[in-house]
């Protein structure tokens, strides 16, 4: 097949996959579009009529810039509002995946391509109708521009990281792994001022970083790999274990012995996890290894560690690890097949909890208990392997160690 036909027929499974994505918001159980017409809409309606601005007015869960799509979204609601959104996110999908695409003549880049469209159909709905369906495709570019154009590839990632905070790992990773490290610090620090300069001005001063401290009094959401032994004791039925809804988060959580020890622990425990793949990472390049060899993996390594550390879990979290993949493929698809073909069984298994089997978890099944379980087994072993993967690239001074000790050749 040659290139032309590659793209055309990538480009039919982009339509077809993001169709049945859309359509399957509308007949899933336990409503995995809720979010966009039950807080998006709401949220970017007050907003265009006056009725108050989320993180201007009032404090809110994400950074400010994530109103923005919100509010693009309407631009595209001929029918209504979630339609729009749909339609929103499959079109910026579109723009991305061209550029990813190409000419086709890449096999990396194809490859990328095909990986992309079978996580987007195996995760299904919580994939387009959320914020995160977002981020990725800015986040992905991002990525992509680094090298050749570093400036903007940071202002993309920096956007993305304003509309919701896990793009900052991106960020982090190029700045350890990326010569031109000081051109993505100015662009992130630019597109943070702005943000934050109109953020002030319009009377949001006290709210600037309101997406933070909301955040900071949650429990254990239960689908977070931490509660999967409380989900298993609330399953058996043990006393004191048991789940129950959030109000104020909008969100439900498990309890269980001690679990107020776990709660304390779990953030301490994720910034030591991130903060000790950013080490291997960082002394991996000031040893001389390349980014190509770096960057992707300290990338997946940092999201995973945020993902399995944290007492929080959403089934959005998982395609966050679309673009670290993505952009491993893209530059070594011989060492990426392995972990990629595992984070299509994690997306799938995802599905399966969120929303096919979420009615059953909510009430601690133990069908659907033992599938988080085995879903949040597989992110952990994703993380052992990409730690492993990361301590194992090869830099220039153990290159040279390697030479050093390599013994002469004997002469006859």
């Amino acid at each position: 097949m040659d290139a032309v036909s590659r793209r055309g027929v990538l480009w039919i499974a982009f339509v077809v996959v993001h169709a049945a994505v859309a359509v399957a918001g509308y007949i899933l159980p336990s409503g995995p579009m809720g979010d966009v017409y039950l807080v998006y809409e709401p949220w970017s309606a007050r907003a265009l009529t006056g009725g108050g601005i989320v993180g201007i007015t009032e404090p809110w869960v994400y950074p400010q810039l994530a109103l923005v799509p919100l509010v693009l979204a309407w631009a595209f609601g001929f029918l209504t509002y979630t339609a729009g959104w749909a339609v929103f996110v499959t079109l910026i999908d579109a723009v991305v995946f061209r550029m990813l695409v190409g000419t086709a003549r890449s096999r990396g880049r194809v490859t990328g391509a095909w990986f992309w469209l079978a996580a987007i159909l195996l995760l299904g709905p919580v994939g387009m109708y959320r914020l995160d369906g977002v981020t990725v495709p800015l986040a992905l570019a991002g990525s992509l521009w680094l090298v050749g154009r570093p400036w903007l590839g940071a202002i993309l990632l920096a956007v993305a990281t304003w509309i919701k905070v896990w793009p900052a790992a991106v960020l982090a990773a190029a700045v350890v792994t990326l010569r031109r490290r000081f051109t993505v610090i100015g662009g992130a620090l630019v597109v943070s001022a702005v943000t934050l300069a109109v953020v002030f001005l319009a009377g949001g001063g006290s709210y600037a970083f309101a997406f933070v401290t909301e955040q900071t009094n949650r429990g254990l959401q239960i689908e977070a790999p931490v509660s999967g032994f409380y989900m298993l004791l609330a399953s058996l039925g043990v006393e004191g274990a048991s789940v129950y809804y959030e109000p104020n988060i909008l969100t439900f959580q498990v309890t269980g012995p001690n679990v107020d020890a776990v709660i304390a622990a779990m953030t301490p425990l994720m910034l030591l996890a991130m903060g000790s793949v950013f080490v291997i990472g960082a002394v991996k390049s000031i040893r001389g290894a390349s980014f190509a060899a770096v960057f992707p993996a300290l990338t997946l390594g940092l999201v995973l560690g945020f993902i399995v550390f944290n007492k929080v879990g959403s089934p959005q979290y998982i395609v966050w690890l679309v673009t670290p993949v993505i952009v491993g493929l893209v530059i070594d698809r011989a060492h990426w097949a392995k972990p990629a073909i595992l984070m299509l069984a994690i997306a799938g298994l995802t599905q399966g909890v969120y929303p096919l089997a979420y009615d059953g978890l909510l009430v601690a099944q133990i069908g659907a208990v033992l599938l988080v379980n085995l879903r949040n087994v597989l992110l952990v072993v994703l993380f052992a392997w990409t730690v492993y993967r990361l301590a194992r690239v090869r830099t220039r001074a153990h290159a040279a160690s390697l030479r050093f000790r390599r013994p002469a050749a004997v002469k006859g």
